[in-house]
């Protein structure tokens, strides 16, 4: 019981964490895409949406961050441990309990995010809305391939991805 009620949290937990930034940036981006913009800022649009498609969605969550964190999380259902399970989110994302390269990665990557977010704070309407934009494919192709990579951890036979743990 223990292991589902973390792999639960630690899936759900992750999940809402993206939905959360989605819910902050979806506002700004659509005011953007509300505003008259120009043939240049259109072009940016497509261009940056496309980029974060494939740079956030497809390499950063698909390729990496989505199939490891979905076999953490059946790590975290076949080999529940009390800590592990109370914070299973930051367990699924390899805050802890990981192989070194995994937690400098996972800390490297957020305070990546985290000056990003500041910069991109700094940009004028419309630029950061059409960041925003961007950010907010990409985010949710990332909770598209999150859950296709848990469902096939859980149910597929074929899934070989390591949780690297220790």
């Amino acid at each position: 019981m223990m292991g589902a009620l973390g792999a639960l949290w630690g899936f759900s937990g992750v999940v809402g964490l993206l939905v959360c930034a989605i819910c902050r940036l979806a506002p700004r981006a659509q005011e953007a895409l509300n505003a008259p913009l120009t043939t240049g800022q259109w072009v940016f649009l497509i261009g940056f949406s496309a980029f974060m498609l494939v740079a956030e969605g497809y390499r950063g969550f698909q390729k990496k961050f989505s199939p490891r964190t979905a076999a953490r999380v059946k790590y975290l259902h076949d080999h529940p441990r009390g800590l592990h399970v109370l914070l299973a989110p930051f367990f699924c994302m390899g805050y802890f309990h990981a192989k070194r390269k995994t937690r400098i990665t996972a800390i490297c990557l957020t305070l990546g995010i985290v000056l990003l977010v500041v910069l991109v704070r700094y940009l004028p309407t419309p630029w950061r809305g059409l960041v925003d934009f961007g950010v907010v494919l990409g985010l949710s192709y990332g909770i598209l391939s999150f859950a296709a990579s848990t469902a096939q951890a859980f149910l597929g036979k074929n899934f070989r991805h390591s949780p690297e743990v220790p």
